[in-house]
């Protein structure tokens, strides 16, 4: 009988271990940054609300501003999953309406999660490496989407050209960013489900194909 490589565990647990302590870091960054700002989340904040020590996060990122980076596109890139996972497994149009109507229900749609995109955008715009994560993490949105839009279309027996569909998926995604900020920045101010139709009758209307969210069984 083989015994056990424990040279081979442990280092697959150092790496898990190396992971799990990389993104207690960013998680701090980000409620840091949700409460005080890009500014308010200093090395010394960070360490004390991740239990760390400064050093530690020096082991990690180079600097801070590797660290807020690294926040932006986890904070990003976790709600396009999020929202992904919500697709479902069922038809092309199913999964589809499924992908826009998580996109503006909560947990994505929430004031937290808006006022933490917003205490990045300045250093979206004046930082190059932060404009870049920016296009990959906008990127990985509308290609989610883009793929989903194609998919429901062929299902309709309808094909399109590479060129119109990056086009449909960017006009689709400003809808569903502008309903997603609205609905951050004035929580209160729409019936629950409202921007979820919207966002599935506006969607319809661009890509010329009804959407409508299946209601799920009991």
């Amino acid at each position: 009988m083989d015994e056990p490589n424990v040279q081979d565990d442990s280092r697959k647990f150092t790496r898990e271990s190396a992971e799990y302590r990389r993104e207690a870091l960013i998680l701090a960054t980000l409620d840091l940054i949700a409460e005080m700002g890009v500014r308010g989340a200093t090395v010394r904040e960070i360490a004390a609300r991740a239990n760390v020590t400064q050093g530690l996060i020096r082991h990690y990122f180079s600097s801070k501003d590797e660290l807020v980076q690294a926040a932006y596109e986890h904070h990003m890139n976790t709600l396009t999953d999020q929202t992904a996972a919500s697709s479902g497994e069922g038809t092309a149009l199913s999964r589809l309406s499924n992908f826009v109507d998580a996109s503006l229900r909560p947990p994505i749609v929430d004031p937290s999660a808006v006022a933490l995109w917003a205490g990045f955008l300045n250093k979206v715009q004046h930082d190059p490496k932060m404009q870049r994560i920016h296009q990959r993490t906008y990127n990985y949105f509308r290609d989610h989407l883009e793929t989903l839009i194609v998919a429901a279309l062929r299902e309709c027996g309808r094909s399109v050209e590479a060129s119109e569909a990056m086009q449909l998926a960017i006009a689709c995604n400003a809808v569903i960013d502008g309903l997603w900020l609205e609905g951050g920045a004035l929580p209160d101010a729409f019936a629950e489900g409202q921007l979820a139709q919207i966002g599935l009758e506006s969607v319809s209307a661009i890509i010329g194909i009804p959407l409508k969210k299946e209601v799920e069984q009991p």
